[in-house]
């Protein structure tokens, strides 16, 4: 999971995989390092994801088959891994962003809710 250094907000269970899946649908391969560095730009800063994270969370999706992978020079000329988005992996970004706008529309019903609706009703 992706780190919140202190005062910026943790990441959810699964949301590493759906945010490095919309990361390299909308920007195309990238090497591990460029697809943190995109989601902390993205994200304003907000959003900081450690290695620790990152790198078994492509291994897992390149396993799936929602990513694969090749070797070849980086910007910086060096050897680096870039993963790009499978057809599976276009897919399984179409399910999990469904199931996330789901989850975040669910989450704001809560937080605007007014105190009566939390009211216990007994028959």
């Amino acid at each position: 999971m992706a780190q919140a250094p202190p005062g910026k907000p943790e990441l959810l269970q699964g949301t590493l995989d759906m945010m490095i899946l919309k990361t390299l649908a909308s920007g195309g391969a990238n090497h591990g390092y460029g697809i943190a560095r995109r989601i902390m730009q993205v994200s304003a800063d907000v959003l900081q994801v450690e290695e620790g994270s990152l790198y078994p969370a492509l291994h897992r999706m390149e396993k799936r088959g929602f990513l694969e992978s090749e070797w070849r020079a980086s910007e910086a000329n060096r050897r680096a891994k870039y993963y790009k988005l499978t057809a599976r992996g276009r897919t399984q970004l179409k399910t999990e962003a469904a199931e996330w706008e789901r989850l975040v529309g669910a989450i704001e019903k809560v937080m605007n809710a007014k105190a009566a609706e939390f009211e216990v009703k007994v028959s």
